[in-house]
Parts: C-alpha cells; sequence; structure tokens
C-alpha cells in the first residue's frame, strides 16, 4: 500500500510559481544593472571628453600661430560672443589649417566626425565650438553645447 501512495515524478518541471520568481529576480538585477551603468550618462561623458579634447585643439593651434606671428592672434576673433552665436569664423579656419591642425574638430553631437577640412566649403558654425579673447588678448575657447558644465579653456 506504501507503493501505491508514493507518488513518483517522471515528467518533473518548473511551476509557474517558479517562473515567476526567477523573472522577478532577473528583472530585479536587470534594473540594478542599468541604474549602475547608465547608458545616457556615459554618452554624455564621452561626447564631453572629446569636447575637452576639441577645446584644447583649437586652442593649441591657435596659440601655434600666435607663436609663428611674434604673439598676433588669427583676424577675426572677436572680443565677446555676439548676440547670435556664429562660433569659428572662416577668418581663424583659414589661419590655423592645415599649417597648426589638420581639421577643425566638430562638436560630437553634429555627426561630423571627420570634423571641418575645408574652410570655404564648410559652414564653419556648425563646428559647435566658439573662440573670443578679452582685453589683455587671451583666448577664450567654449564648447557651449556640453552636459555639464559649460567646457571652456582660455589661455
Amino acid at each position: 500500500m506504501k507503493r501505491f501512495l508514493q507518488i513518483t515524478r517522471k515528467n518533473s518541471g518548473f511551476t509557474l510559481i517558479e517562473l515567476l520568481v526567477v523573472i522577478g529576480i532577473l528583472v530585479v538585477l536587470l534594473a540594478i544593472v542599468l541604474i549602475a551603468i547608465n547608458p545616457g550618462r556615459q554618452f554624455g561623458q564621452a561626447n564631453d571628453t572629446k569636447r575637452r579634447s576639441d577645446v584644447n585643439a583649437i586652442l593649441n593651434a591657435i596659440g601655434g600661430y600666435a607663436a609663428d606671428n611674434k604673439g598676433a592672434l588669427p583676424a577675426g576673433i572677436p572680443d565677446a560672443l555676439p548676440a547670435a552665436d556664429v562660433g569659428l569664423t572662416t577668418s581663424i579656419c583659414e589661419a590655423i589649417m592645415p599649417n597648426y591642425i589638420s581639421a577643425v574638430p566638430a562638436d560630437p553631437t553634429l555627426d561630423n566626425d571627420a570634423g571641418i577640412t575645408n574652410c570655404t566649403a564648410d559652414p564653419i558654425f556648425t563646428a559647435g565650438y566658439t573662440v573670443i579673447k578679452d582685453a589683455n588678448n587671451r583666448v577664450t575657447v567654449n564648447a557651449p553645447s556640453a552636459e555639464n558644465p559649460p567646457i571652456s579653456v582660455t589661455r
């Protein structure tokens, strides 16, 4: 009689409750991983890193031009940003390229990975960076579309 009452499971599987518990645990783990990684923040940080590099490259090119021209800055650098932010001008681009920089870098959100390689054909204002000088001829290059905080380097 004992044999008759004994339940045998030849085709055993998972119950619905067990499957739901496992799926719930996986969802919680996935949410924790996504919060820890935060791809939006990672892309923002990557773009800001490129912007910092680009701002320094533009500033180094302007510095190289000034060093070769007895301290004279390229023509076209405004004393202050105009009311309509026009960014880099054609005269700055022509002064620093190709002798001091091979291509004027473009902001990573503008889909121009190669940068600006032709000062007269490409619309310079799409570079996404601005250049100004102060009363002491110190040059400031800005990346106004930076995530946080705005990127600005002065020399």
